[in-house]
Parts: structure tokens; C-alpha cells; sequence
């Protein structure tokens, strides 16, 4: 009898398992509030489209629903991600999340709430280079690469295109500071000079004095490492409307139609760097992307792989648990395995449940180097007849 008793409690146990795998929930941070507030529904919808595609298969953890829950960061408010980031962890009781987007917030999200609660996310867009080394328990990663990487790369840019004089604008927290500091050390031993390195803060209605030092330090160029719908739109409409300069070197956080749009054609000639890749999963991501009713903009390929790393590794792990998943991450998003892209996500879970191995590639042509970062492939674009046109890819 004692051992029917045991064998019937572990049968329960078992089956409880498998109803709390049953009933999955990924968060979907990301600011949908604040300074790139144009950019947060595309972005979420990358997420959920790989979300979609997984409920469609029906070959996770046996068949289990993913429920996808939204929770605003706001970008910059730290106070505010966390609260949100601490609901969707005790309140709707999220597995792991896709977030979050800026580096302040995501930064205060994983020390505030998501290392004390033991659960993981991958940040589809925060990039600062501090990140790379900040202690996390193994639970953070980014589809999106380091500024360490962005610096590099807008130096060449600029070199390439016989800039000589800079002048550097930053928001003032660890995404713009980490920008603005990277751009500056490579530029200048490219044998570049920066002329000034000056903060600004966002949600200002003037900007005349940040503007003002600017233009006193002069430069052939103002690079603006700020956010597209605020800080950063208002210095640039500052120095357009003064004269104080003509060309800026757009960051990734600064690529968005919304600027564009409210700019208009003296934008024209600007030029900047997004992270992105011409892979054969980004153009097919692209397409899921339009069928699916938004636009394959900055970091909506990073959320779609974020989100769908978040589920393989659940797949490799049995389990939704995020103890279990981190560590996972890392072994399908890398080689050895069959190659992943998008659109093959209920493909890559049957693999895993017959016990192969996946290298997932995904939209952005991810490879996680580091403590779980992406090695970085970025996209030029150049501001030409009011559109954003792509020169090429590095």
C-alpha cells in the first residue's frame, strides 16, 4: 500500500509539473511610454510574433500556451520599470521577459527584481557597455550588441567619410554616457578630434543653452547619442533652427521614421548606425513581419529573437523555470546544431524534444559571445528625400 501511496504522489507531482509548463507567460518590456515611444509597438510585436509562432507549432514543453503580458519601462523612469517589472513577476507570474529596452531601466529591472526573484531576461535593445559586466546570477542576456561595438563602428563612419571634428550630445544616463565615451576613444585614436562632450536631458521644451555650447565648440559633424521622440529630436530642431550645424551621426536609439518625419528634409544628409544585418533571416523576418501588420524597424528582429531564445532554451530545459532555462540560453543560440531561422521556430523545438542540437540564427544573425551578448552586426543609413536608405552593412 506504502508503495502505491509513493508511486500515486509521484505521478501528482509529475502532472503538476507539467500543468505549471502548460501555462507559460513571457513579459514584453519595453517603453511604451516616453522617449521612443514610436518605436515600443513595433518592437513588442517582434516578441509576440515569435510568441505566435510557437503556439502555433503546439511542440513546446508537450503542447504548452505561451501567454505574452506588456509592461511599460518608459525608457528612463528606473522607479517605474521596476514597479512594473515586480507586477508582472508576483502579480501575473511571467516565467521570463523580453526587456528591457533602455539600459537605465534594464539595468535597475535586473538588480531591483529579476536577479531577486531568480528570473531571466533578454533585452532585445539595451546596449550599454556596462552591462557587459555587471553581475546578473546568470540570468541576463541581449540579442543586441555592446556600444563598446556601436563606438567602433560610428568611428569608421565617420572617418570613412572624411569627418575631422566632432561634437558629442548625449542623454545623460548609461546608454547615452557609454555612447558618447565610446564614440570618443575610438574617434579620436582614428586621429579624430572631439570638441566637446556635453549632457542633455530628455522631456526639456528648450534647448537653447545645451545648443549654444554646442555650437561654441563647433565641429564638422554633431553626433547626437540621445532618443529620437525626445532629447535628441529637440537638439537637433535647436541647431537646425540656429544654424549651429547641418549634419548629425544618428545612433541607434535616434532611427526611427518618427524623427524623420517630424525633422523633414533638412535631416537630409544626416547619416547614423542601427544594429542590423542582410541575412537571409532578416529579409525573412522582414516578411513575417509585413504579413503581420507592423514594420520590421530598429530591434524588432532582436525582440522576435529574444522572445524566441527565451522559449528554445525552455524546450532544452524541460521546463519553463528560469533556474532551469539560463542555462540553456546560450547553447541554442550558438553552434553546434541546425541552423534556425525565422518562421522555424516549431521546427528547432522538435529537434530539441528528439534530443538534437539547434544554432539558432534568427532575425539578427545572433551569436552570443561574453556573459551573453550579441557579437554585433550593424546597419549604415544615411537620411536621403525624407527616408531612412541603407548605404550598407558592417
Amino acid at each position: 500500500m506504502r508503495r502505491i501511496i509513493i508511486a500515486l504522489a509521484a505521478a501528482m507531482a509529475v502532472t503538476s509539473a507539467q500543468a505549471a509548463d502548460n501555462e507559460v507567460k513571457i513579459g514584453v518590456m519595453v517603453g511604451f511610454t516616453g522617449p521612443i515611444e514610436s518605436l515600443a509597438p513595433d518592437i513588442a510585436a517582434g516578441a509576440e510574433l515569435a510568441i505566435k509562432e510557437v503556439n502555433d507549432s503546439k511542440a513546446l514543453l508537450g503542447g504548452a500556451s505561451v501567454t505574452p503580458v506588456r509592461g511599460d519601462t518608459t525608457c528612463v523612469d528606473a522607479a517605474a520599470a521596476s514597479a512594473a517589472a515586480e507586477r508582472l513577476i508576483t502579480a501575473d507570474r511571467v516565467n521570463a521577459i523580453v526587456g528591457g529596452d533602455c539600459s537605465g531601466v534594464t539595468t535597475a529591472m535586473l538588480q531591483n527584481v529579476a536577479m531577486p526573484n531568480g528570473v531571466v531576461m533578454i533585452s532585445p535593445s539595451a546596449t550599454s557597455p556596462a552591462l557587459s559586466t555587471l553581475e546578473d546570477n546568470g540570468l541576463f542576456f541581449r540579442t543586441a550588441p555592446s556600444d563598446a561595438r556601436q563606438g567602433q563602428v560610428i568611428a569608421e563612419v565617420l572617418k570613412e567619410r572624411g569627418v575631422g571634428t566632432i561634437a558629442i550630445t548625449y542623454t545623460n544616463n548609461d546608454y547615452g554616457k557609454g555612447l558618447a565615451d565610446s564614440v570618443a576613444t575610438n574617434f579620436k585614436a582614428m586621429g579624430g578630434d572631439v570638441t566637446i562632450e556635453a549632457a542633455h536631458e530628455d522631456g526639456k521644451g528648450d534647448y537653447a543653452a545645451e545648443v549654444a555650447a554646442l555650437a561654441a565648440a563647433g565641429g564638422d559633424v554633431l553626433v547626437v547619442a540621445g532618443y529620437l521622440d525626445q532629447g535628441g529630436k529637440g537638439i537637433i530642431q535647436g541647431a537646425l533652427d540656429t544654424g549651429a550645424f547641418e549634419t548629425f551621426l544618428l545612433p541607434d536609439g535616434m532611427i526611427g521614421d518618427s524623427l524623420v518625419e517630424a525633422i523633414g528634409a533638412d535631416l537630409n544628409g544626416s547619416f547614423g548606425t542601427v544594429p542590423g544585418t542582410d541575412s537571409t533571416g532578416a529579409a525573412t523576418f522582414s516578411d513575417m513581419a509585413g504579413a503581420a501588420g507592423f514594420k520590421a524597424g530598429p530591434f524588432t528582429g532582436e525582440a522576435y529573437d529574444a522572445a524566441a531564445l527565451i522559449m528554445l532554451a525552455m524546450q532544452a530545459a524541460g521546463s519553463a523555470d528560469s533556474g532551469k532555462l539560463k542555462d540553456h540560453v546560450m547553447a541554442v543560440a550558438n553552434a553546434p546544431g541546425e541552423k534556425i531561422h525565422p518562421g522555424e521556430l516549431g521546427k528547432a523545438l522538435e529537434i530539441i524534444a528528439g534530443g538534437g542540437d539547434v544554432d539558432y540564427v534568427g532575425a539578427s544573425a545572433v551569436e552570443l559571445i561574453g556573459q551573453g551578448e550579441s557579437a554585433g552586426n550593424y546597419r549604415e543609413i544615411a537620411i536621403d528625400g525624407g527616408k531612412i536608405t541603407t548605404v550598407r552593412y558592417r
